[in-house]
């Protein structure tokens, strides 16, 4: 087993951190929201009503709307707040929260978005896997179990017909739900220094496929899926960040170069 990678080697951007109250659990959920408002707060007040017995960590890419003020994260039974405060979209948020989740020393680390898509039911699964033994669990619509409501069109034929079957010869592993940012991962894939998570190549979506690939290409690693729910709103503006032209090309150029290999540590590329 390789060993792990060394904090000071880390590329992580300038972030913030609020600790509301001390490390209770050994793996942690994490939600990732930048202005999500309400929605982000029915979700917190959810998942503390479930029960999950695991620390919540929100990681804020610069929220400015007011909805994750302290008082209110305490109600939640949220852990800490994390606000990335240097450069970087969605990748640059998951290696503030890996950086501070391995610094803490949770064994894994289930991430979920804060836009209220998801269903929090699955949470106790995710965690089970990662006991389990495994390192990249994929949260799925599309296996025995799994539930896609009022999902786009686009979006669903998109992901069938060109997303997972791109990522499952690039991982040498079928994957079903590739778009799908609810998963789990384990410590040990983390901070292997040939995964090599912590770039500043990373910045907008390539690090959750270049996890779903790198997971699945080595023998190093357990790989699986499990069944989730995700529900967009039957009417009204789509919960997303991805613009529909100009965000869905660069979410397609940055699938082609994943898929390539070239966001490939050259480490790993040395095996």
């Amino acid at each position: 087993m390789s060993a792990m990678a060394s904090a000071s080697q880390r590329q992580v951007p300038a972030y913030r951190v609020d600790e509301i109250r001390p490390r209770a659990s050994d793996l942690c959920v994490v939600v990732f929201v930048i202005n999500e408002g309400e929605r982000v707060r029915s979700q917190l007040r959810r998942m503390r009503d479930a029960g999950l017995g695991l620390d919540v960590i929100v990681a804020d890419g610069g929220s400015t709307d007011g909805s994750l003020d302290r008082d209110f994260l305490g109600e939640a039974d949220v852990r800490a707040l994390l606000t990335k405060t240097g450069p970087g979209k969605l990748s640059a948020q998951m290696r503030m929260a890996f950086d501070y989740a391995l610094d803490q020393g949770y064994s894994g680390v289930i991430v979920i978005d804060g836009n209220g898509k998801d269903g929090i039911e699955a949470i106790p699964d995710f965690a089970r896997l990662l006991h389990e033994g495994y390192d990249h669990i994929q949260g799925s619509r599309y296996i025995p179990g799994g539930r896609g409501i009022n999902t786009p069109f686009l979006r669903h034929w998109g992901l069938l017909l060109l997303h997972a079957p791109l990522i499952s010869i690039a991982s040498r592993t079928r994957q079903t739900d590739t778009t799908n940012g609810f998963r789990g991962y384990s410590a040990r894939l983390l901070g292997d220094p040939e995964v090599d998570v912590f770039r500043d190549v990373f910045q907008t979506y390539e690090l959750h496929y270049h996890l779903a690939i790198e997971a699945g290409r080595s023998d190093r690693f357990r790989t699986t899926e499990t069944p989730v729910t995700r529900a967009y709103p039957k009417k009204g503006k789509t919960p997303t960040k991805i613009s529909p032209i100009k965000g869905n090309a660069a979410v397609l150029s940055i699938l082609f170069a994943a898929a390539r290999g070239a966001y490939r540590s050259p480490k790993a590329a040395r095996r």
